[in-house]
């Protein structure tokens, strides 16, 4: 039965499901239509306001290019390669390669959610060497496995409010910092990681497709010749001249990569030494860099790992701009904000935790990014949160804000699981060769973000934080 409803939802995303960007233009009407209705915005108002946030997210789009593809060039390194190499000989059946990547891919995520890259090209890897897995579902549990992110290292609202003179200190909303210990360390979150790593990889064994039916990576390739890629090291040296050139001789310099490295790593260590564990998208991105061109050990070996990791991804690079500008109507209009309200309005002293979960979820279809949305609608949630803990002490106000600003971070992780937005992330990397698009995985996501919502419900209202 449960496979049944599986496909069922499948067919149903086939047929309704556009692409990605379709997607993002028809939410962009949405959102503006819901504005002008609502708000009595008037329609200049709302295009500029589209406008205005169009290119907010241009840093942030940049750094998940640079994220994909720092980290997709670490995994076409030889000693990837070799790691991968060995686990397939543990790895044999359809299940064990199901179970091992929710599991892995969870524990990469809380690390850093560009982590995920890293997911994508084990999971690739071992679609090719293992016979009988349903490739399209493999893709939807890699970016299932990606939810944990919001409980590990790299959650961006905790984090956030853990920072000096961060805008809702600089505004007043909140007197002072609310540290990680009561949000990521909190029992609240412990639990939920608990939950992600232990129960998460038994649900998808449960959710998984009997049979590949002729959906195995091998069916899908348009050309079947992918073993017989040139390597890194071998495309590299393809490039070499015919003769003695000094040219060749920088190209291939290990000892020019190696000056690098050791600058890259001189300052990483020096930024771990000053900020502590301060593990940034930027850090992160820099992290991967130097890594990779480590393992490639020589300039024009790096080169070919990086034209390689960038083939794919110009969805990433054009479609950032729109979501970012369905982001601009929300903040510009007042939009996120009257939501938010809404929700906060309705909530009551042991419901909060609910309602600020529903208003992450839902608004995260128009603001795809924990960061933005929170600071579209955490000001008014943390002023409705005070209002019902009147008479409370600080510490259980702050004990109050740091369940709902969690709550907030679950339903925008969670709804990612019925949009397809950080899909961009994973297909240039999974669908390289294959016509596959979001509307052949999305469905295989639904009974998962059924399952999940009522986990995340119940933890939120009775678990204590």
């Amino acid at each position: 039965m449960i496979n049944k409803l599986g496909e069922k939802f499948t067919r149903i995303y086939l047929k309704y499901m556009p692409n990605a960007f379709v997607f993002a233009i028809i939410l962009t009407f949405i959102t503006a239509l819901v504005t002008f209705i609502w708000l009595d915005v008037t329609p200049i108002n709302i295009i500029s306001g589209w406008y205005d946030g169009f290119f907010d997210l241009l840093a942030f789009g940049m750094q998940m290019v640079l994220i994909l593809t720092t980290g997709f060039s670490i995994a076409l390194s030889p000693l990837a390669k070799n790691i991968i190499d060995r686990l397939t000989k543990y790895i044999h059946k359809p299940n064990h390669v199901y179970f091992f990547v929710v599991l892995i891919g969870m524990l990469l995520s809380m690390v850093s959610w560009g982590w995920q890259v890293i997911t994508c090209v084990l999971a690739r890897e071992l679609a090719i060497r293992v016979k009988g897995i349903n490739y399209p579902f493999l893709i939807a549990i890699v970016y299932f496995s990606g939810m944990s992110w919001v409980t590990g290292l790299s959650s961006s609202i905790p984090l956030l409010l853990n920072t000096d003179k961060n805008f809702l200190i600089e505004s007043g909303v909140i007197s002072g910092i609310i540290p990680t210990s009561m949000t990521l360390g909190s029992s609240l979150n412990l639990i939920m990681i608990s939950v992600n790593v232990l129960i998460a990889p038994i649900i998808i064994l449960l959710l998984a497709p009997k049979s590949s039916n002729n959906k195995e990576l091998s069916n899908l390739l348009e050309s079947k010749s992918i073993d017989q890629e040139l390597t890194v090291k071998q495309e590299a040296d393809s490039f070499k001249l015919p003769f003695k050139a000094l040219s060749d001789t920088f190209n291939n310099s290990s000892l020019l990569q190696l000056l690098i490295i050791l600058m890259g790593l001189t300052y990483i260590a020096y930024h771990f030494t000053m900020k502590g564990f301060d593990l940034n998208l930027n850090i992160m991105i820099f992290i991967f860099l130097i890594v990779g061109m480590f393992l490639h050990k020589t300039p024009m070996r790096y080169v070919v790992s990086m034209k390689r990791s960038c083939s794919n991804i110009s969805g990433i690079i054009f479609q950032y701009p729109f979501y970012a500008g369905i982001m601009g109507i929300m903040l510009y209009t007042g939009l996120g904000e009257r939501l938010a309200e809404l929700m906060a309005s309705v909530a009551t002293i042991d419901s909060y935790p609910f309602y600020c979960y529903l208003t992450g979820g839902i608004i995260n279809f128009a603001i795809p990014s924990a960061g933005g949305e929170f600071a579209v609608v955490g000001p008014s949630i943390i002023n409705a949160i005070q209002e019902l803990g009147a008479g409370l002490s600080e510490a259980e106000i702050n004990a109050m804000i740091s369940r709902a600003s969690l709550a907030v971070a679950y339903g925008e992780t969670l709804t990612n699981l019925l949009q397809p937005f950080f899909l961009l992330i994973v297909l240039p990397v999974m669908a390289v060769g294959v016509k596959l698009q979001a509307r052949d995985i999305m469905g295989y996501l639904v009974l998962p973000f059924i399952i999940f919502f009522i986990i995340h419900s119940l933890l939120l209202v009775y678990v204590p934080i």
